[in-house]
């Protein structure tokens, strides 16, 4: 059986992701009272990972269903185009072809297209290390995917200034079926590896946080 993991948090603040100067002193400080009302801009993030229980073995790409969730994933991304520095590539040679660490962006069809990025986060790494680099791909309304390592395969990440959950949500909830089980998981209540992997040991009692989606599951 396939456990299937979509991973949400959401408005969290970009400025965040942006090294921030300690020393006051060289600070740019504003004191308007636009600046003062105006919104932090946030931004959403999406860890994509599965479970093949029969090992247990850990990769989305390991999953039997590995095939059919790309294919969802690229249908509730349709509006974009994936790049591999700066050319073009169909989301699945794209995923497949990527090392570990590549970064992945998606840029909205007919808009102006992001090429010029630093975004490597090589495998004995992680994405933390990258955070102002994703920023400035996420302020040009771009999405920011990359693979990471997991234990028997590899798992997913997508950043996305817009929430993207519904794009998502949907396409991967028509694969539920008696051999894929699909979990919609709050991050923020992921606070250890044993809540991360609860499929290995309370898969009747997940955690809180984590709701398992129905094929009559509405949003």
């Amino acid at each position: 059986m396939d456990i299937f993991k979509l991973i949400f948090e959401h408005d969290l603040r970009l400025d965040q992701l942006r090294e921030r100067q300690l020393d006051r002193s060289v600070q740019e400080v504003s004191g308007s009272i636009e600046d003062f009302l105006k919104p932090d801009p946030t931004y959403s993030k999406f860890y994509i990972t599965g479970t093949d229980l029969k090992g247990p073995s850990f990769g989305v790409n390991i999953l039997d269903h590995y095939e059919p969730v790309i294919h969802a994933l690229e249908n509730g991304l349709d509006d974009y185009e994936l790049f591999i520095d700066g050319n073009v590539v169909p989301f699945k040679s794209a995923v497949e072809s990527a090392e570990i660490g590549d970064a992945l962006i998606l840029s909205k069809k007919d808009t102006v297209r992001w090429s010029n990025h630093q975004l490597r986060i090589d495998s004995g790494s992680n994405v933390g290390h990258k955070k102002s680099e994703i920023a400035d791909v996420l302020e040009e309304e771009d999405l920011v995917l990359y693979k990471e390592k997991a234990h028997q395969g590899f798992d997913l990440h997508l950043f996305s200034k817009t929430n993207m959950y519904p794009k998502l949500f949907y396409p991967l909830k028509e694969l539920i079926s008696e051999s894929f089980r699909f979990f919609s998981i709050n991050g923020k209540r992921i606070n250890s590896e044993r809540t991360f992997y609860f499929e290995t040991w309370s898969l009747q009692r997940p955690p809180h946080g984590a709701e398992e989606v129905f094929e009559d599951t509405m949003l």
